[in-house]
């Protein structure tokens, strides 16, 4: 008995590693384009006065090839398995990620950032979704504690890389990450519980089952929303941070890839935190609550004070990072309500509909920036988000220590 225990824990220990170096990359990739927007989209001839617009149209096909691919690469997860999406994701967004170093036109930069984004959006939900399932119920928060805070990691290396080397070496270091990390996942081992759902034949990866009982479609609606703070926060106060400290009275634009270093360096350690709180509470709901509410203090402080400095404004950002680390539990969450049969559907669609969350937000805070401005449209769309998030997280059940091993009929 104590052989096989020894190669469980091996297998578990090297699935976690290979999991959070996978959501390291993808997070590097992820961010990269808000990172060299304006330098790249001016290298490309775009006009300085049009590069906001055009760079929201970039992110919104980005955040569009997200959402697609988090219902195929969700889908796939439950039908296949969860490795044929650590494989097939990571292949997809690697190649996606250099064809954009080779880019030179918009056009083509735009249609690119939509097929990375279809890739980047298998990543973090098949790795939650395998360790999720192949550690105990007790300690699983943990797990996925140690994924989501190495794995935001990449964004503070891709602040660097985006910062000191020409964009399209950017890109190119984040499709040879991917590509080596590859390698490292054939030693792998398949979740039981998926094998367990395939030997009793089980209906799985049926995306429409999400909606077609209201306590499911309840659940699955409650956990996107309470993550969609966390977007607002990156693709609008900090992906856009050279406009908004303008707009707060900066003589000099912030740096969009500064801001997303510091942001992320926040986001790490608010990742660990809130994931070992949630284990010491023993309760993922109140980890969550009181970063959601930190969260909204950072905010209110950007808006009041974020003009008085460059260092004040990246000093918000590192804060605003640490209450959006609720990133850890949210995705934890969303793990835990779902059954075997619609674990990885559920897991891989639900932080992409959180990241292309970004679209609606985006559109929402276009259309309100003409009668309010930037910053009344930015606090608008801020004050729903929030006050939704809350809303909906005191719907969900608690789901620390639950048994992940059951189906959903």
């Amino acid at each position: 008995m104590t052989e096989p225990t020894a190669v469980a824990r091996r297998h578990v220990r090297f699935a976690i590693i290979v999991a959070a170096l996978g959501y390291f990359v993808d997070i590097f990739d992820l961010l990269m384009f808000g990172i060299v927007r304006v330098k790249s989209l001016l290298d490309l001839g775009v006009p300085e006065a049009d590069v906001l617009d055009v760079g929201v149209r970039l992110l919104n096909m980005q955040m569009a090839g997200l959402l697609i691919g988090g219902i195929l690469w969700g889908i796939l997860g439950d039908r296949r398995g969860r490795l044929s999406v650590l494989f097939g994701s990571i292949v997809l967004y690697s190649l996606a990620n250099i064809a954009n170093g080779l880019t030179s036109s918009v056009e083509a930069y735009a249609w690119l950032r939509f097929v990375a984004g279809v890739g980047l959006a298998g990543e973090l939900g098949a790795g939650i979704t395998l360790v999720s399932e192949l550690m105990p119920k007790e300690s699983r928060g943990w797990g996925t504690t140690i994924v989501a805070s190495v794995g935001v990691g990449g964004a503070v290396v891709a602040a660097l890389v985006g910062d000191f080397f020409p964009w399209r070496t950017a890109y190119f270091t984040g499709g040879a990450l991917g590509l080596l990390l590859l390698i490292l996942r054939i030693g792998v081992a398949e979740s039981g519980m998926f094998k367990t759902a395939v030997r009793q034949n089980v209906p799985r990866g049926n995306f429409l089952a999400l909606f077609s009982r209201w306590d499911r479609l309840r659940r699955y609606a409650a956990v996107i929303l309470i993550g969609v703070p966390i977007w607002y926060v990156i693709g609008i106060l900090v992906t856009l941070a050279p406009e908004m400290g303008i707009a707060l009275g900066l003589p000099e634009p912030p740096s969009a890839g500064r801001a997303i270093l510091w942001s992320y360096l926040g986001l790490v350690l608010g990742d660990f935190v809130s994931g070992a709180l949630s284990q010491v509470f023993r309760s993922r709901r109140k980890a969550a609550g009181l970063f959601i509410g930190l969260t909204v203090v950072s905010v209110a402080i950007y808006f009041a004070l974020g003009g008085m400095s460059l260092k004040v404004f990246y000093g918000i950002c590192l804060l605003m990072g640490f209450g959006t680390g609720y990133w850890a539990v949210f995705v934890t969450i969303a793990s835990e309500q779902f059954g075997t049969n619609l674990r990885a559907t559920a897991t891989t669609t639900v932080p992409n509909f959180v990241r292309g969350s970004v679209v609606p937000v985006m559109m929402a805070f276009q259309a309100a920036r003409g009668p309010l401005g930037l910053l009344g449209s930015a606090v608008a769309v801020g004050v729903v988000v929030f006050a939704v998030a809350f809303l909906a997280l005191a719907s969900l059940d608690e789901t620390y220590g639950k048994d992940l091993e059951f189906f959903e009929t």
